[in-house]
């Protein structure tokens, strides 16, 4: 059997990641492991532990950093947030492909340990582009879409440590050129 691979897609917040992962995420032909992430905020009403989170206590957390169990972790807006080792390496092992969405800080700790990953990052057209579709979407106040925009500054200037580079003009092209690194790097 066949090792897997660790595909990464990072982007700013707004780039689409969603809108486009949904266009080609459920497609058996991948044969995706879903890691399920690490979380210490408490869990919002919809979501359930070991399904949407596994949630822990912030001292859980810290222990599982000194244990070096995460792949890779970042602390945000006072919680922690990570992605645990061991069922990465068994699923990557037993052959699954591991899709993991992650921001700029996870995927620089990821390249470190495993450099063989498959890095992808989603861009926006322009920051003026990433701005008026973050005020569009009309979930979050003023301040902290600014917050998002600085972050995303950030986030273009690492554009150059990624494998791919795919620029979301339109949702469907950019699913579609995803689709294509994946199958050139999955052999599918």
């Amino acid at each position: 059997m066949n090792k897997g691979n660790l595909i990464v897609l990072c982007g700013p917040s707004g780039a689409g990641k969603g809108s486009v992962e949904k266009l080609f995420l459920n497609d058996p032909k991948y044969n995706f492991y879903f890691s399920i992430s690490v979380t210490s905020r408490e869990p919002r009403a919809n979501e359930v532990n070991h399904q949407n989170y596994h949630f822990l206590t912030k001292k859980d957390f810290k222990e599982k950093i000194k244990n070096n169990d995460f792949l890779e972790w970042a602390k945000f807006i006072n919680n922690y947030y990570g992605t645990p080792i061991e069922p990465i390496e068994k699923n990557l092992v037993a052959g699954k492909n591991i899709f993991l969405e992650i921001e700029i800080k996870g995927v620089l700790q990821v390249i470190k340990k495993m450099p063989e990953a498959i890095t992808i990052f989603l861009s926006p057209p322009s920051i003026d582009d990433l701005r008026e579709r973050l005020y569009n979407r009309n979930t979050e106040n003023n301040k902290l879409i600014e917050k998002r925009i600085k972050q995303a500054n950030i986030e273009l200037r690492h554009q150059n440590i990624f494998d791919y580079v795919v620029v979301n003009n339109d949702v469907e092209e950019s699913a579609k050129k995803i689709r294509e690194i994946l199958d050139k790097e999955l052999n599918v």
